[in-house]
């Protein structure tokens, strides 16, 4: 499927009401595991990407470059339609047109911009500081006006709450809305009381983000659908249980000398997952 095929069947989804739950995906083996399992969207984290491909902190260190490398790649071994992180479109309103640009070009069908601060920092971490909203209601608008193709969604982020509370995060929402996004995405609402506030204030599609260990309760989708959002993102879920996997792996290894044993589950197919099988397939047919 092309990017704005992708994009056409996110928005299809959405405007018949499916909901759409989007697992954190941010290297090839997350992305080849998710995309076999039938989700409606997969989500590339930004927090989850900047960890695989630097051993950093999400704090505004990795590039556009970086990031929109890591979107083409997903995007090239999977199916599904791919709603990627983009943080603050990467600077100013030029930046913003070819960040959307590029991730339109890689195949992304949904793009989340942020209206924090550069260099902008993770989601749920202290310190977060928001640009003037008439500043973001430029980036919205130059974001729209940018892309190619109309299918292709622009998600608008606030992270307005943490600082500045919930009146000023709504306000914002609205504004965004009335710019022209796709959809919006309150960031760090603390309370399903504030959830539940969220979906009956905002009209457009709204996503919630069910980060681990954040501040925002993890509510199931029944509930979320209920209170009025239509997408639900999971970016640490896959990320966190691999590295405690891994971790409880590699402590067997030390304390034993040996991998027999471990105790933590382990993919049985990984040669198939990662196209082994194909490439046998074209080296019995063109190898000497």
């Amino acid at each position: 499927m092309a990017g704005n095929e992708k994009a056409r069947v996110l928005r299809d989804r959405l405007a018949k009401g499916e909901f759409i739950l989007a697992p954190g995906i941010y290297d090839g083996i997350s992305a080849r595991v998710a995309d076999k399992m039938d989700f409606p969207a997969l989500y590339m984290t930004g927090y989850g990407a900047t960890a695989s491909l630097l051993g950093l902190p999400d704090a505004g260190l990795a590039t556009y470059s970086d990031m929109v490398g890591r979107a083409e790649m997903i995007c090239s071994i999977t199916a599904t339609p791919l709603i990627a992180d983009a943080d603050t479109g990467y600077g100013g309103l030029l930046n913003v047109r070819r960040t959307v640009r590029g991730y339109e070009a890689a195949g992304v069908a949904a793009i989340q911009i942020e209206d924090q601060e550069t260099p902008k920092k993770c989601g749920h971490t202290p310190g977060r500081r928001v640009v003037p909203a008439e500043e973001m209601v430029l980036k919205i608008k130059v974001a729209v006006e940018a892309r190619r193709h109309d299918e292709t969604m622009i998600v608008a982020r606030t992270d307005a709450r943490t600082a500045h509370g919930l009146d000023e995060a709504l306000r914002r929402a609205a504004l965004y809305e009335a710019a022209g996004a796709d959809v919006i995405f309150v960031e760090s609402p603390e309370s399903e009381a504030e959830l539940e506030r969220i979906g009956r204030e905002v009209s457009k599609p709204l996503l919630a983000n069910m980060v681990e260990f954040g501040k925002t309760p993890r509510v199931e989708v029944a509930r979320l659908k209920q209170w009025g959002f239509d997408l639900a993102i999971y970016p640490g879920l896959g990320f966190s249980v691999a590295a405690e996997a891994m971790r409880q792996a590699w402590v067997h290894l030390k304390d034993n000398g040996t991998s027999n044993g471990v105790a933590a589950p382990q993919h049985r197919d990984m040669h198939e997952l990662m196209g082994f099988p194909e490439v046998w397939d074209f080296e019995k047919r063109w190898a000497p």
